[in-house]
């Protein structure tokens, strides 16, 4: 299945498909999602088939709306593709831009809205195994030092997220 993403192709936002877009290091759009519990967020660990950074630590959801797709729409339709959660409440953040190698050849160079949703100790986390590997909570206070002691182990926006836009993420959900 061909997947066309919104990127700026000379100035002008244009369904890409997402390889090309990625092949290119064509800007484009992105969501991400950081689910939390307190001051504990919920990372996964991308599945070892994805295309690229494969076996890395992430933020809870990270994706690339279809073309003329809603950002929010778009948080909600891959929390539950990716993570099989459903019935949380993504309230956007703060929208960021970064440019990233990402291996194989590959560039991510996103415009990321990005959201955030609360949730209690009972969620349930039904991963995609095709997506994800695995999940786990985090202290976000101690993520920081957990990735500065092995960078290897995060993918690259999960490590400028937290090295650059700790406080636009997280601000009033816990001291940062």
């Amino acid at each position: 299945m061909t997947i066309m993403i919104p990127t700026w192709v000379d100035g002008v936002l244009t369904p890409v498909e997402k390889l090309e877009a990625h092949q290119r290091g064509l800007r484009h759009m992105a969501v991400s999602v950081f689910v939390m519990h307190g001051e504990n967020v919920l990372l996964q660990r991308r599945a070892p088939n994805k295309y690229h950074t494969p076996g890395l630590w992430a933020n809870t959801c990270c994706t690339h709306p279809h073309w003329q797709e809603a950002p929010a729409t778009c948080a909600l339709r891959r929390l539950q593709e990716e993570l099989g959660i459903v019935g949380l409440r993504p309230v956007y953040r703060d929208q960021i831009e970064y440019r990233a190698d990402v291996g194989g050849g590959l560039t991510e160079h996103e415009v990321v809205d990005i959201f955030v949703a609360d949730a209690n100790a009972s969620l349930e986390v039904h991963p995609d195994p095709d997506e994800v590997s695995e999940v786990r909570w985090a202290n976000i206070h101690d993520l920081a030092a957990q990735i500065a002691r092995h960078p290897d182990e995060f993918t690259p926006w999960l490590q400028i997220y937290m090295a650059k836009h700790k406080e636009s993420i997280f601000h009033g959900l816990a001291p940062v």
